[in-house]
């Protein structure tokens, strides 16, 4: 990417006097010797294949621990009965993270966006609200090459890997690409993204890895949800004119400094956290067995 900051990038977009999406877009064109044809292409198919990760959700699956499954049917039916809190796309936004990370830890076809393990919290925001506002399918295109270039930046200038930065380089990344995404869908500009992305971001610093027997599902599943409602929260921040008193270039130098002092045992090993608790340990024991048994 020919951009190594979201200052850069922003800056690119308005002294060619172009939408930020288009600037990706060429940007991606350029690096990878594609058409703009053939980049449509590839994000019309990343698109459709998040559609799908949430059409292919089946409330009777399970993981093959048995730990990880139907939670996103329990959710569905609550708000149905009336019995939960939050407006229709809030709560819809919670079921499908919950379906697609699911549906991650099922071993079925996901979008990692940016990695498997936070492959939910994209969806989330925008397939509700591709029904509730009744969005144009490009106005879909268009926010997925802005969370793509914010994604890329913050990949460029620290990391999404869970195993070198922890949880907050992979929900945490995921949330403030999703906040950006958000932020253009509903009419916000180039540089209320690049709040709605820093805000996100920065409200999950320090976020650790910690996944139980070290599978992508205790706690990672719900830790989707986290990441898409903040996402929301950071998103309609931005549009009602909120800003980040700290820029979104420092937020992820930050974002990778906090990741290099995290402890060995807190960054995706499963040997701190929550899976260090004795109730922790005692799944690994159970998936151990059932492993073995097989």
């Amino acid at each position: 990417m020919s951009f190594s900051s979201i200052a850069s990038m922003l800056e690119a977009a308005k002294s060619a006097d172009k939408p930020l999406y288009t600037v990706v877009c060429e940007d991606d064109c350029q690096e990878n010797n594609y058409t703009e044809e053939a980049s449509h292409r590839q994000i019309q198919t990343l698109w459709e294949a998040m559609q799908q990760s949430s059409k292919q959700y089946c409330a009777s699956d399970r993981s093959n621990s048995g730990f990880i499954g139907g939670d996103a049917e329990k959710l569905r039916l609550a708000a149905q009965a009336g019995a939960l809190i939050g407006g229709t796309y809030l709560l819809r936004v919670i079921e499908e993270a919950l379906k697609v990370a699911e549906c991650n830890a099922c071993m079925k076809r996901i979008v990692a966006a940016p990695t498997a393990g936070s492959c939910g919290v994209l969806p989330a925001v925008l397939l509700p609200l591709t029904e509730e506002k009744q969005l144009d399918t490009e106005v879909i295109l268009q926010a997925l090459y802005i969370a793509a270039g914010f994604g890329q930046i913050t990949a460029i200038r620290a990391n999404v890997a869970g195993a070198e930065g922890g949880c907050q380089a992979e929900i945490g990344t995921a949330s403030a690409m999703a906040a950006a995404a958000l932020t253009h869908c509903m009419g916000g500009t180039a540089e209320q993204c690049a709040h709605a992305f820093a805000m996100s971001l920065g409200n999950l610093l320090g976020l650790i890895c910690d996944p139980v027997a070290g599978l992508v599902e205790i706690p990672c599943v719900k830790r989707n949800v986290v990441g898409a409602v903040n996402a929301v929260s950071a998103a309609n921040m931005a549009l009602a004119g909120i800003t980040s008193h700290i820029p979104a270039d420092e937020v992820i130098d930050t974002m990778g400094e906090v990741g290099d002092t995290l402890p060995a045992s807190l960054r995706e090993t499963g040997l701190g956290g929550l899976a260090a608790t004795p109730t922790g340990k005692k799944i690994t024991e159970q998936v151990l067995h059932h492993e073995q048994s097989l």
